[in-house]
């Protein structure tokens, strides 16, 4: 294991060394929270592909491959596929608007009357999806190093926290786009032909497991309902994929390099169910799923190969953790805390911005590993965070965008009676039973409808004003790109 350790040390000292490298370039709030929205295409669609790719859908992708075959797929492609809808139809307009928050958007179409109370849900989402990924360091590390589970969230989360208190954004796409290179090879190229071919190949896989494990819908139709509902929505208006739709430096980049980043996720998908599914043909007995990626790897993959493998799943959780983590400071600052204090700071004092962002970073980041430390089941907690975004938000933000009769009064209700539902029913349901998404969307949408329809119109001036942003224009407020700094590839 000597030269297994070495490789994920090397690793995870390059982390540290693209977050020193990433601060000498976030000079300004807009090249600290949004890499001076620049990245061009592949380095937009590598860290998008990076973020929406973490622990769940790769250590968790396996486990329900092991546990329900090919379907076992339909998380991660249902992730894939929210990734491609916002990508197509979304992420042009949301670029187009030069904001750093999802909260400034509804301000923006609703007149600036909506965003403390969806601060504080966005907020609550990217801290729990900050605190799952950091959960997850402690199976890896305990595959790595046999260590204590607080020691191992402890070193992992601060690696984490280091890298993104140093740089922000630069440091997080810099190691974003290293992370998906590693998890390209080592998943994707070595894992899974390495896992086929111990298990016998696709013949010896279908002759040794039931049928249903090749039934495409073998999961059952209303997880996969379930799934949509929550990943491919939460896709379409999580603050932490928003955060780098903001990164692109053109429209047609977040068009199609999301499109891109969106169809990898599908291979990936696919990737993780066909690796579970033969784990499940050589160790078909394990107690628990999740336990089959650092089975395989540990037991059948070579020296050297199996540390890059095991920094492949490192990656995918810390690139999940860091986009988390950055999304949760911003949110804090910018649309909790500076509306709290009553502060209005000119674009002109975004170098003055930098330092406080980055001690908001450092902030989230000590409650992350702290809440982590106290909680145990990540499944629920991510359950909470994709609930109270998508029962609480998802209708307030698509019905901005679609409908132009949804009024501020409609998506403050919305929001209130949607997390509420969600949050009620998540108590009386059990936090996995899939009602508490079903019956709070409807309470959102209906709640947002009505009393939109009850209320006055938005104001004329505000409306125009938004169609302006959506165009690209009436932007002079928000900070220019430099041009002295090339974008970004």
């Amino acid at each position: 294991m000597a030269v297994d350790y070495l490789v994920i040390v090397v690793y995870l000292a390059g982390m540290l060394a693209m977050g020193w490298w990433g601060m000498r370039r976030a000079r300004s709030k807009s090249e600290f929270l949004v890499a001076g929205r620049r990245l061009g295409p592949a380095m937009y669609s590598g860290t998008m592909a990076a973020i929406v790719l973490g622990g769940a859908s790769t250590i968790g992708g396996v486990g329900l491959g092991y546990q329900y075959g090919l379907s076992g797929a339909g998380m991660v492609f249902t992730i894939g596929l929210g990734l491609l809808a916002l990508s197509i139809f979304f992420s042009a307009r949301i670029a187009r608007l030069k904001v750093y928050t999802v909260s400034e958007m509804l301000d923006l179409r609703y007149g600036g009357r909506a965003g403390v109370i969806s601060g504080v849900v966005m907020w609550g989402y990217t801290l729990m999806l900050a605190v799952t990924s950091t959960i997850a360091y402690a199976t890896i590390f305990d595959v790595l190093f046999d260590v204590d589970r607080t020691l191992a969230i402890v070193l992992g989360g601060s690696i984490v926290v280091a890298y993104s208190t140093l740089g922000g954004m630069w440091s997080i796409t810099l190691t974003d786009m290293v992370q998906f290179v590693v998890k390209t090879i080592g998943v994707l190229l070595l894992l899974l032909p390495i896992a086929v071919v111990k298990a016998g190949g696709f013949s010896e896989m279908k002759a040794q497991l039931p049928t249903e494990y090749f039934d495409p819908l073998g999961i059952g139709g209303e997880t996969i309902f379930t799934y949509v509902l929550i990943y491919t929505f939460g896709m379409l208006i999580g603050q932490d994929i928003w955060q780098r739709v903001f990164t692109a430096r053109s429209d047609s980049t977040a068009k199609w390099g999301g499109t891109v980043a969106g169809t990898y996720c599908l291979a990936y998908a696919l990737a993780g169910a066909v690796i579970g599914t033969a784990a499940k043909v050589m160790y078909p007995k394990l107690a628990n799923p999740d336990d089959a990626f650092a089975t395989i790897v540990k037991d059948e993959l070579p020296v050297g190969v199996r540390g890059l493998v095991l920094a492949a799943a490192l990656a995918a959780v810390m690139s999940t953790s860091s986009g988390a983590l950055i999304a949760c400071a911003t949110v804090a600052n910018n649309d909790i805390w500076a509306r709290l204090r009553g502060i209005v700071r000119p674009s002109g004092e975004a170098h003055d911005e930098v330092k406080g962002n980055r001690a908001f970073i450092l902030l989230m980041g000590l409650l992350v590993i702290g809440t982590s430390i106290a909680l145990n089941d990540v499944v629920e907690a991510l359950t909470v965070a994709y609930n109270l975004l998508v029962g609480g938000l998802l209708v307030p933000i698509l019905g901005g965008l679609l409908w132009k009769r949804g009024t501020a009064q409609g998506a403050l209700a919305a929001v209130a009676v949607g997390g509420a539902a969600v949050v009620g029913l998540m108590a009386g349901y059990g936090i996995l039973a899939n009602e508490p998404i079903y019956y709070g969307l409807l309470a959102s949408l209906a709640t947002y409808v009505v009393v939109s329809l009850a209320t006055p119109p938005t104001d004329a001036a505000v409306l125009a004003a938004w169609r302006e942003r959506l165009a690209g224009r009436g932007t002079s407020g928000t900070e220019p790109v430099s041009e002295t700094v090339p974008a970004a590839q």
